[in-house]
């Protein structure tokens, strides 16, 4: 693990963040729960290449826009062997305390939606695509 997977892993354990983005000095950090932490870096403009990051869940739907963000390693809580396989087939070393087949939805009852909507995309842009049209969806807006 290299010194900012190490340094966002250890600010990740001792706060209440969900995510914790570090290049060199430079540490961003979020409280919002699921993949809204990388829809609003992303969503922001901000330039994430080269960042590693800590995160408490990894599903392929943050794994995607992981790729598609630049980041450069990645830490994880928990993560679904679909954001491993992404994050391999794109070289991005990663590393988890805990895997699992899936992310479950927030009730325990199935497939987190977002991991449902991308479970066949392997295009970062795609999935950008349709992780932003299922959040609309969802929200009723």
């Amino acid at each position: 693990m290299n010194n900012d997977t190490q340094k966002a892993k250890t600010l990740l354990e001792q706060s209440s963040c969900t995510c914790v983005l570090c290049r060199g000095e430079d540490i961003l950090t979020s409280n919002l729960p699921g993949i809204s932490p990388m829809m609003s870096f992303i969503n922001s403009g901000l330039d994430l290449d080269g960042y590693s990051v800590a995160d408490r869940i990894v599903g392929r739907a943050a794994a995607l826009l992981f790729v598609l963000a630049g980041i450069r390693e990645v830490y994880a809580g928990v993560m679904s062997a679909g954001a491993a396989a992404v994050l391999q087939a794109h070289g991005i070393p990663y590393y988890y305390d805990r895997r699992v087949e899936y992310i479950a939805n927030r009730a325990g009852t199935g497939v987190c939606p977002m991991e449902a909507a991308v479970m066949d995309i392997d295009d970062p842009a795609a999935a950008h695509r349709l992780l932003l049209a299922k959040i609309h969806e969802l929200s009723g807006s």
